[in-house]
C-alpha cells in the first residue's frame, strides 16, 4: 500500500515593496511522504518570494521533467522554474534550455558547499541560472512555523525578507551563490 501527501493549508499575506506585489494566496500544499517539512516550507518561502498569479507549484517529486514551481505565460512557455534543494547540474541545463529564468533554493548549509564547490564551475555556463542557499538559522525558524494550517505574513523590502505566523516574527537570510 503506498503513502499518501500530507496537505497543509497555506493562508499567505505577501507585501514585496522590491516588486510592489501585495496579494493574499490561499495554497494547498501536499508534502510527498518523501519530503520533510523544512523542503516544504522552503517550497512556501519560494513561493512568497516569487509570487504571481501565475505561479504554481508541480506534482513536484512525483514528477522528473517539472521544477518544485513554475510560472507560465499564456502560450504555455515556462518563464519561471524554481528547484529546492541540490538539482544535478543535467537538470538544470535541462530546466535553462527549457524556462526564461531557473531559480533555486539550497539548504543546509555544509551539504549546499559540497554541491556548490562540485558543480559551479558547470553552473557558470548557464546564464539564466540562479542560486540562493538558505541560512540554517532561516530554515530551522521556517521550519518552527510550519503547521497543517498555516496562516503566514511575508514581508520583503530591500533585499530583507520577514515572516510572520502573528506571534512571531522571524527574520529570512539567504545568500545568492550565482
Amino acid at each position: 500500500m503506498a503513502l499518501s501527501s500530507t496537505i497543509y493549508k497555506a493562508d499567505l499575506d505577501i507585501s514585496d515593496m522590491d516588486r510592489h506585489y501585495y496579494a493574499n494566496h490561499a495554497l494547498t500544499l501536499a508534502m510527498h511522504p518523501s519530503e520533510n517539512e523544512t523542503r516544504l516550507m522552503l517550497r512556501l518561502l519560494a513561493f512568497a518570494l516569487h509570487a504571481n498569479e501565475a505561479l504554481s507549484f508541480t506534482r513536484g517529486l512525483c514528477a522528473e521533467d517539472e521544477p518544485d514551481l513554475w510560472q507560465k505565460d499564456l502560450t504555455g512557455d515556462i518563464e519561471l522554474w524554481i528547484e529546492v534543494g541540490q538539482p544535478d547540474e543535467r537538470r538544470l541545463r535541462k530546466a535553462c534550455g527549457r524556462a526564461r529564468q531557473v531559480v533555486v533554493y539550497n539548504y543546509s548549509a555544509r551539504a549546499a558547499a559540497i554541491w556548490w564547490d562540485k558543480s559551479a564551475k558547470d553552473f557558470s555556463k548557464l546564464n539564466n541560472l540562479s542560486v540562493f542557499v538558505v541560512d540554517d538559522a532561516s530554515v530551522e525558524a521556517l521550519e518552527a512555523l510550519a503547521a497543517r494550517t498555516m496562516r503566514l505574513s511575508f514581508t520583503i523590502q530591500d533585499g530583507d525578507v520577514w515572516v510572520s505566523d502573528g506571534a512571531v516574527n522571524v527574520p529570512l537570510v539567504f545568500q545568492k551563490l550565482m
